[in-house]
């Protein structure tokens, strides 16, 4: 995502009531197995009603402003468990449990056999998205860390084999959706931050072998989980500056509702930072100058070449109209500093361009 101060989302918009049965979906621990029982559409139309879903966020973020946007995740009951349930050697019928990042036992896929990827997952949904905007646009796949710790391993010897048997099925589904026309690709990876020992252990190597041969932009997003599900932030990343030696050509953090110092940033002198400048842990829409300084801060740390504005982490649980409300805010925060250093809207769509 070449260019400066460009805004992107990380991955979750707002899925229609319509759609998804919001209430129940909040009610919840993010589903890790499949959770079909959320969706407010039958099955021999949900496909059909998930491609409308995502020509609305498409919408919105085209909008907003939004420069490097994605399909909103509409066809995702979460972020990982879409992935993470279409791969072989797991057991769905009878699930495992694992303890969520909260503390609590959350159902998860049981691991049984060898971890295979035996069929495109996500390459219809980059197809579709790709058919419906001229913009850029990226697409999100869960990371082998993240995964390793959402699993119940029966089969693997230890947790770094099972990182790396994902590793292997990520990549292989990298590669397709960049053929696909995906400019650019991210893996989630939150657990990073909640699990920083096994991580130190492994967590560089699995997600080096994932993004091994992708050319082009790739992202590495972690954070402390949903604002709505997950309520306290540390003041820092206790994983943050391994994180200078993976492959990843950006680094997506979590920045504004913890507050992150900017300094922490100099840890991260080789990749482009995706900064989160909106809070999603608060109900109040920023103002454009609240960004704008969020901005600033970063500036005194980070080159406007080296910095993306994003949200903090997926916007799924926000209702739709604060979501759009808060991606316009950014959209304005980042014209008020580009305008600052002096660069005009031709600067901006060249930029944009050369994403």
């Amino acid at each position: 995502m070449s260019g400066v101060l460009l805004t992107s989302v990380v991955g979750s918009y707002p899925q229609p009531d319509w759609l998804i049965d919001r209430e129940r979906l909040g009610e919840r621990l993010p589903p890790r197995v499949r959770a079909r029982e959320l969706w407010r559409v039958p099955e021999p139309f949900l496909e059909e009603a998930q491609d409308d879903a995502t020509r609305l966020a498409v919408r919105d973020m085209e909008r907003a402003g939004v420069d490097v946007i994605t399909d909103g995740e509409m066809r995702r009951e979460s972020y990982s468990n879409r992935f993470a349930t279409a791969l072989d050697g797991v057991d769905l019928d009878e699930p495992g449990v694992a303890l969520d990042r909260t503390g609590h036992e959350n159902p998860v896929p049981r691991v049984v056999g060898p971890i295979r990827r035996t069929r495109p997952v996500e390459v219809r949904d980059v197809e579709f998205l790709r058919s419906i905007t001229d913009r850029r646009i990226k697409i999100t796949v869960p990371g082998p860390f993240t995964m390793t710790q959402q699993a119940q391993n029966d089969h693997y010897a230890d947790e770094r084999s099972l990182a790396l048997a994902y590793a292997h099925a990520v990549n292989e589904e990298l590669r397709d959706l960049k053929a696909a026309g995906a400019d650019v690709v991210q893996i989630d990876e939150p657990y990073l931050q909640a699990r920083p020992e096994p991580a130190r252990e492994y967590a560089v190597e699995a997600i080096n072998c994932a993004l091994d041969g992708i050319d082009g932009d790739t992202v590495l997003h972690t954070c402390f989980g949903y604002a709505h599900i997950v309520h306290e932030r540390l003041a820092g990343y206790p994983f943050l500056r391994e994180l200078g030696y993976c492959l990843a050509t950006h680094l997506s953090l979590e920045a504004a509702q913890p507050n992150l110092d900017p300094e922490l940033l100099r840890e991260l002198p080789d990749k482009t930072i995706v900064l989160g400048v909106l809070d999603l842990g608060s109900s109040t829409v920023e103002t454009p100058e609240v960004v704008a300084d969020r901005i600033r801060r970063a500036l005194t740390v980070v080159a406007p070449e080296r910095l993306v504005l994003a949200p903090d982490c997926g916007m799924k649980y926000l209702p739709r109209e604060r979501a759009f409300d808060k991606l316009e805010a950014m959209v304005a925060g980042a014209r008020i500093v580009r305008e600052e250093l002096g660069l005009g809207s031709a600067t901006r769509r060249a930029a944009t361009r050369a994403i």
